[in-house]
């Protein structure tokens, strides 16, 4: 450029603390709460990234001596975890409460005078860090519905469509922040030479079309037929649908469900013959989750129902799930629906 040898041309860069002060000036009379509280999970995903990342280091990776609410193993990562949210959480007063994957009740925060009733898986895809693949955190952020009653379990039990913030950290070979306020999605890279969460993408929208299913396929011969016939039709050579389709799966959601918002196409964790309820937990990784892909411009179904306005009946009620682009999803059900309309023998 001989005319401007002295000009640096350098992109702008936007923390996550910027970009949230800056959204919240745009809206008269907001109190500044939500912003807080989206920082205080920022700052903690900071200190979990940290130790992630030197884990083999620290004899912090390996089991613990007890289980979480489920019966799983606890790791010793996912109980640090759970304690930095926890702890990042209860410093500003403003979460009354916490669900936790690892807490089997709810955990009261800051004399129950908050605003937020706060849903989070702490460390998903436990099984990935003993080998160095991705694991991550999912949080939802819910209204408490009534600040002068007494604080109960019932008021946790908010269908997805009330979420007023959801998201995910990503521990890969980034670690990537993704939130949304029900006013899109937005993308943070972790930047560990200033400490600082980094807008990367300010709007994303997923394909409406993509070639990539995930799913556990060793579960193939425990999953209802509409589905097995979805998965072969995947596998079918078809140039025009840009199929076979490559199958993917890291065996963290917050992982497969990154790239599926990136990269497009379909994950599914079903019901099955082994989990008749499916696996995965509504609350604390499909609500967020499905609410992220549907601002992005996805779908998230549990096969015939929208995830996000399932009833919940307990805390850690789990459902199947089948999450992405749209196309994808909705060719998908149409299977289901062909195979529930088929009649028995």
């Amino acid at each position: 450029f001989p005319n401007q040898k002295n000009q640096c041309f350098m992109k702008e860069l936007t923390t996550l603390e910027e970009y949230i002060i800056r959204a919240q000036n745009k809206f008269p009379g907001a109190t500044g709460e939500l912003s807080q509280l989206l920082r205080d999970i920022g700052l903690a995903a900071k200190i979990i990234s940290r130790e992630v990342n030197k884990a083999g280091i620290t004899n912090i990776l390996g089991y613990e001596k007890s289980e979480n609410v489920h019966g799983e193993s606890q790791k010793k990562l996912d109980l640090f975890a759970n304690e930095q949210l926890i702890s990042a959480l209860s410093r500003s007063n403003i979460t009354c409460m916490v669900i936790s994957e690892e807490n089997e009740g709810i955990v009261r925060l800051s004399g129950e005078s908050g605003k937020y009733i706060v849903y989070m898986d702490p460390l998903d895809g436990s099984s990935n860090i003993d080998v160095s693949v991705s694991i991550g955190s999912i949080f939802s952020i819910y209204m408490r519905p009534d600040g002068d009653k007494a604080l109960t379990e019932e008021d946790a039990l908010q269908t997805g469509e009330k979420q007023v913030a959801a998201g995910y950290v990503l521990y890969g070979s980034s670690t990537v922040m993704g939130y949304t306020t029900g006013l899109g999605v937005r993308l943070f890279t972790l930047d560990p030479s200033i400490g600082e969460f980094i807008l990367s993408s300010e709007d994303v929208k997923i394909p409406e079309y993509g070639n990539i299913y995930s799913a556990d396929e060793g579960s193939y011969n425990f999953w209802e037929l509409g589905l097995k016939k979805y998965v072969k039709h995947c596998q079918v050579i078809d140039p025009k649908t840009d199929r076979p389709f490559k199958a993917r799966y890291i065996g963290c959601m917050a992982a497969d469900v990154h790239r599926t918002l990136l990269q497009g196409g379909i994950f599914m964790y079903p019901d099955s013959s082994k989990y008749p309820n499916g696996k995965l937990r509504l609350m604390y990784e499909c609500n967020p989750l499905s609410f992220i892909i549907e601002q992005a411009g996805g779908l998230a179904t549990d096969g015939k129902k929208r995830i996000m306005e399932i009833k919940p009946s307990s805390l850690h009620e789990c459902t199947p799930i089948y999450i992405g682009s749209r196309k994808n999803v909705e060719k998908l059900k149409e299977f289901i629906s062909e195979s529930d309309e088929t009649p028995a023998g």
